[in-house]
C-alpha cells in the first residue's frame, strides 16, 4: 500500500490516483489544447509502455495517460521530457491555459491559439513555480458563444469586435438585417429606426457589416473582454465583466496584474472570486488601473 506521502508527491507532479488501485493517471500538458502528430504519438506510446493502453482528455485540454504503476512514474517523466512534453497541471498556481478554436472558426474575433500560447508561455511556464491562495485557472474564448466558457475562468478572455452603431444612418429599412441577425436580441425598431441596447450587446460582431447604408461600419477592431473571479464545480460564480475592453497585446499584462492582486490579497485556499466578493470588484478595477502591482511584482511574489 502507498502512503499518503508517496501519493502527494507524485500528485504536484501531474499524477493523480486511480480510484481503487496503486496505479495514476498522467496529465501531459498542451499548449492550448494542441498538441502535433508526434506528440500524439508519444502520447500513445506512453501509454502503451506505462499505463493501461488508454488516454483520456481532460476537461482542460491535457491528455490523461491511465494506469501508470507508481514505480513507473520517473520512467514515464523521463520518456514524455525526451520528447519535448511534460506531466503537471496540479497544484494551488497556474492552471493550463485552455483556448477554444477561435483561430479558425468563422465566429472567432482574435487568434485563439496564439493568445493561450503566449499566455502559456508567460505565466504557465515562466511563473509556473509561483504559489497562490489557490488554483488558477485561464481560458481564452474568441467570441460570445462561449464555448471555451471563459466566464467561469478565474481569468476568462472573450474575443469581440468594437464598433459603435451609428444611428443618423439608419434608414429605417423594412426588414432590418442588423435586427434580424442579432443572436442577443440586442437591436429593436424605435420611432421608425434601429436602436441598440447596449447592455443587450455583446459585441460578437455578427451584424458588422449588415447594414447596406453603413449604420454598423464594415471593418471594426478586434478587441478583448475580460472576465475575472469566475468558478464552477461545487461552488459556482460567474466571472465579473471588467468595465474595460483591450487590446490582445493588453491582455498579459492585464492577467499579470489580476495575478499579482490574488496573490497578495487572496487568503489561502480562497479562490479569486471569492476574494474579489469580499473586497469589493471596485478595489480590484482600481488596482488594474495603475502600474503599481508591477512595480512591486518583486516583492509580492517573494511573499
Amino acid at each position: 500500500m502507498l502512503t499518503n506521502e508517496q501519493i502527494m508527491s507524485v500528485k504536484v507532479r501531474g499524477f493523480l490516483r486511480n480510484r481503487g488501485t496503486d496505479c495514476f493517471s498522467g496529465r501531459v500538458v498542451s499548449v492550448a489544447g494542441q498538441f502535433s502528430p508526434a506528440q500524439l504519438h508519444a502520447i500513445a506510446d506512453c501509454a502503451e509502455r506505462f499505463g493501461n493502453g488508454k488516454v483520456i482528455f481532460t476537461a482542460r485540454l491535457s491528455a490523461e495517460v491511465v494506469g501508470i504503476p507508481f514505480a513507473k512514474i520517473p520512467e514515464a517523466e523521463a520518456f514524455m521530457g525526451e520528447r519535448g512534453l511534460g506531466f503537471g497541471g496540479t497544484g494551488a498556481k497556474v492552471r493550463p491555459v485552455t483556448a477554444c478554436k477561435g483561430t479558425t472558426c468563422v465566429f472567432g474575433n482574435i487568434d485563439t491559439q496564439a493568445l493561450a500560447k503566449t499566455i502559456h508561455e508567460k505565466f504557465y511556464v515562466e511563473m509556473g513555480t509561483v504559489k497562490l491562495p489557490h488554483k488558477f485557472k485561464i481560458g481564452v474564448g474568441g467570441c460570445p458563444n462561449s464555448c471555451m466558457k471563459p466566464s467561469l475562468n478565474d481569468v476568462g478572455v472573450e474575443g469581440a469586435k468594437a464598433f459603435s452603431f451609428q444611428r443618423e444612418l439608419c434608414r429605417g429599412c423594412g426588414k432590418c438585417a442588423v435586427m434580424e441577425g442579432c443572436p442577443s436580441k440586442a437591436v429593436a425598431m424605435v420611432d421608425g429606426k434601429a436602436l441598440v441596447n447596449q447592455e443587450k450587446c455583446t459585441h460578437c460582431g455578427v451584424c458588422v457589416g449588415r447594414c447596406p447604408f453603413g449604420a454598423v461600419p464594415k471593418e471594426a477592431e478586434s478587441v478583448c473582454r475580460i472576465f475575472v473571479g469566475g468558478t464552477w464545480g461545487k461552488i459556482q460564480r460567474m466571472g465579473t465583466l471588467l468595465g474595460s475592453v483591450y487590446t490582445v497585446e493588453e491582455v498579459p499584462g492585464v492577467i499579470e496584474k489580476v495575478m499579482l492582486w490574488y496573490k497578495e490579497n487572496g487568503n489561502p485556499k480562497e479562490r479569486l472570486g471569492a476574494a474579489i466578493d469580499r473586497l469589493g470588484i471596485e478595489r480590484l478595477e482600481a488596482a488594474l488601473a495603475t502600474d503599481d502591482l508591477l512595480a512591486r511584482k518583486d516583492e509580492i511574489l517573494a511573499r
